[in-house]
């Protein structure tokens, strides 16, 4: 039996007790048989995978795979993920590049298959690499079974100061958070975005997105909206927000986003 992460509540509330209680709650989940027994086969097996072919062919490990980049409903597609994983990321042509959805080319990047003469799956470090992001993307999607608002920010949390990390422009950054959809998901529901919002000018929506949090949180930049304090309140908004929404409905009044505007 796994154990099945729980919040009380939805909203700020919910987000609240879910902070509180986070550490006890991964640490029985990550204790459960089956996750254990998960990370211990592919910390077994992983060292002997050298291609693409060999992890598409091991559902198990391909499902601890594409769990810890939070991939898993695309289990089926084989054939995509065997390509995206032989293309790796170094060619600015290759797949993993093209494609919208930046957690691909995390998860390229992470084994590489087409970036190195040997893959990562052949360092001493990398089944315990992969098994931390594992126990942290299952844990945010059994949470996201019962309150996806929770899973959405928790993942948001960790990502957005993943990306604040890299080396490359702020405009590039914002790209990334806009390709990955949890992240767009959170942003867009911090601002109360229409569903219709998705079919502007990518310039465009990078321009909103700018001038919505300059607005809320005195910056644009990723670098500082990743800061503890920052993100924080970036995170609070987003859950008071889903709340909010949750009880009145999917268009929030602006009553009830003047409440927002301490966070």
């Amino acid at each position: 039996m796994t154990f099945q992460p729980y919040v009380p509540t939805g909203g700020l509330a919910g987000w609240r007790f879910l902070q509180n209680t986070i550490a006890s709650q991964k640490d029985a989940f990550s204790a459960s048989a089956v996750v254990q027994r998960d990370m211990e086969y592919f910390r077994e097996k992983i060292s002997d995978v050298e291609t693409p072919e060999q992890l598409v062919n091991d559902f198990r490990l391909l499902s601890v795979a594409l769990n810890a980049f939070g991939l898993s409903e695309d289990i089926n597609n084989k054939f995509l993920i065997r390509k995206v994983l032989e293309e790796g990321t170094l060619d600015p042509e290759a797949l993993a590049n093209r494609l919208s959805d930046t957690r691909y080319r995390d998860m390229a990047r992470a084994f590489g298959f087409g970036d190195f003469p040997v893959p990562n799956t052949a360092l001493s470090d990398f089944p315990d690499r992969i098994a931390a992001r594992y126990v942290d993307q299952s844990f945010e999607q059994a949470l996201g079974n019962t309150n996806n608002t929770m899973r959405l920010a928790l993942n948001a949390q960790r990502e957005l100061v993943n990306i604040a990390e890299e080396d490359s422009s702020n405009r590039t950054k914002w790209f990334r958070i806009m390709g990955t959809p949890p992240l767009r998901q959170v942003f867009e529901g911090a601002f109360n975005l229409p569903t219709s919002f998705g079919t502007l000018d990518l310039d465009r929506q990078l321009t909103v997105f700018e001038e919505r949090t300059e607005a809320a949180f005195g910056t644009s930049d990723i670098s500082e909206l990743a800061q503890p304090e920052t993100l924080e309140r970036l995170l609070d908004r987003f859950a008071a927000v889903a709340g909010l929404t949750a009880s009145f409905g999917t268009q929030v009044t602006s009553p009830a986003l003047v409440l927002l505007r301490g966070f």
